[in-house]
């Protein structure tokens, strides 16, 4: 589903990324395990098209990603959930959860608003509030429900546990865990396994922009 091939990757002319190679298969769920400055972040926005590729390839379902314009990912059913949750401050639960809808022009919207409310029926009775009125914790579960909203195929969630408390952790967890068995792929970017050791099929550690090792289970 999702095949990075020996990724250079750089900001501000300082390599981030040198060489880094991973694979998540159709239907699995994967984490990207590494202290913080190792690269995971670097390598989602990457994915997204927000930073460009200076070698290697990145490709999704065998499309070649780096020839995409970034709002592309949206409609070829990839969700991402941003560690800084990257919500709109004045739009409400609901507007922030249809953003990437809306962008993929998607005919049946209403559809996916559904498919996300029963999978977080908590997020119901808060959707006309504001972004910048609920706490970290409800800004989490309105990030991962955008990314659900559009993330058919491939979820990116960058550090979903991090910075919660344990309740919301576990709530998390239960979430991506019934996605399990299911068609969508999953990357979990994360500094260790606390919140979703017992969730992955395959581990991969990534140390100062390379690959440290690969664990399949």
């Amino acid at each position: 589903m999702l095949k990075i091939d020996a990724i250079h990757v750089a900001i501000q002319s300082v390599e981030v990324l040198r060489g880094f190679s991973l694979q998540v298969n159709s239907g699995e769920m994967s984490g990207l395990i590494g202290r913080n400055g190792a690269g995971k972040t670097t390598t989602l926005r990457t994915i997204m098209g927000h930073l460009p590729i200076q070698a290697g390839t990145i490709s999704f379902d065998g499309q070649d990603l780096s020839k995409l314009p970034r709002h592309a990912r949206a409609g070829l059913g990839i969700g991402y959930m941003p560690e800084d949750r990257g919500l709109v401050p004045e739009l409400t639960v609901e507007e922030n959860i249809l953003i990437p809808v809306w962008t993929a022009k998607l005919a049946h919207p209403q559809e996916r608003l559904d498919f996300v409310y029963s999978v977080l029926p908590e997020l119901i009775e808060m959707k006309d509030r504001r972004a910048l009125l609920l706490s970290g914790g409800q800004q989490k579960l309105v990030a991962l429900a955008r990314a659900l909203s559009i993330g058919t195929r491939l979820l990116l969630l960058d550090e979903p546990f991090e910075g919660v408390a344990p309740a919301l952790s576990q709530r998390l967890s239960e979430v991506i865990a019934s996605l399990a068995g299911t068609t969508v792929s999953v990357l979990i970017a994360q500094s260790d396994l606390n919140h979703s050791k017992n969730l992955l099929n395959a581990e991969v550690v990534i140390e100062r922009g390379a690959n440290l090792s690969t664990t399949v289970s």
